[in-house]
């Protein structure tokens, strides 16, 4: 089979290669699933710098067909159209087929084409850990979340996109960051209640929308430039969940222990990377979020479409990533 493999971390050209290699078969609780579109993520340039000279296939988000099925498996049958996230130890969705556990995986939205079910898995599993399995927020409760609040630093990106969406369905009152009009745009449609810029003052422009301070903070972009204003911005016993790295030494004294608030990090590869014993959990929370699009309840995030899946196509996806820029989800699609 044909895979896009990466080797040493370089914006040439010849750090991407197209190789020919063997075609996995299924055995256990995986599944092979010929691949149809892959969605595009920050994770997938910035492992690059962790690359040695053996070529690895990246991708972490995919939507395609089941071909066959290990025999410890019980959810799906050859045929199935399935999106996932995948794992960030295994070989990833830039090939034709790939092995995937099928606990991580499930049937993609029937209402979408596989192009744009390929841009939900990370950033939808992201987005839920985020705010139900680390902030401890009640889904789908809207009395349970009445009069809380919630800012997304980094409303416009992918992870951003998705949980605006979800902690409106869960009854919050969402301000989301962004820094130029497209982006702000962006957040209104998907239900953001207020917009405010993360390269200013964030404390003073929450007070001028009559904010003292919020409830819950999902930071979803640069931790290092805003830690001390997440420090004056939450609330008392509030909570703070984190998914990016930090450059410098986080204090947390200060705000954040007179303050008595819980600081959390998600990762969405956690389940899949140490197979937990709640691995299965990923399956359940992809089978309700392609119900929830199938409804009309969330919005698919794909902005973007390139094709079709090569070399050239891979590094666009990661070069206009690395900008910064991206507003929603990029996707790759067809051999």
């Amino acid at each position: 089979m044909k895979a896009i493999q990466f080797i040493q971390d370089s914006n040439e050209a010849g750090s991407a290669q197209l190789n020919e290699v063997p075609t996995p078969v299924a055995s256990g609780h995986d599944i092979l699933v010929k691949v149809e579109a892959v969605g595009l993520n920050p994770v997938d340039y910035k492992v690059r710098p962790e690359l040695g000279d053996d070529p690895k296939t990246l991708g972490y988000d995919a939507a395609g067909t089941v071909v066959s099925c290990g025999d410890q498996t019980s959810l799906f049958n050859e045929g199935d159209l399935v999106y996932y996230a995948g794992d960030v130890t295994r070989p990833g969705s830039n090939a034709e087929y790939q092995l995937v556990d099928e606990r991580i995986v499930a049937k993609a939205p029937t209402s979408l084409a596989a192009t744009t079910s390929a841009a939900l898995p990370l950033t939808a599993l992201t987005a839920w850990e985020s705010l139900f399995d680390r902030l401890k927020i009640i889904p789908e409760i809207p009395a349970a979340q009445e009069g809380k609040s919630l800012l997304i630093i980094g409303g416009a990106g992918g992870v951003g996109s998705m949980a605006i969406q979800l902690a409106k369905l869960s009854g919050l009152t969402v301000i989301a960051t962004a820094s130029r009009q497209e982006s702000a745009d962006w957040c209104r449609k998907l239900g953001a209640d207020h917009i405010i810029n993360h390269h200013d003052d964030m404390p003073a422009q929450l007070k001028e929308l009559g904010f003292d301070h919020v409830d819950y903070i999902a930071n979803f972009n640069d931790i290092d430039s805003s830690w001390d204003a997440m420090g004056e911005m939450i609330a008392p016993q509030g909570s703070i969940v984190l998914i990016t790295e930090h450059s410098k030494h986080l204090d947390m004294g200060g705000p954040f222990k007179r303050k008595s608030v819980s600081i959390c990090w998600e990762f969405m590869f956690t389940r899949s990377m140490f197979t937990t014993d709640d691995i299965l959990e990923q399956h359940n929370i992809l089978t309700r979020v392609a119900e929830l699009i199938d409804e009309g309840k969330l919005t698919a995030t794909a902005n973007d479409n390139l094709s079709p899946i090569n070399v050239e196509n891979i590094l666009e996806g990661h070069r206009r990533l690395e900008t910064g820029k991206s507003i929603g989800k990029l996707t790759v699609s067809g051999w």
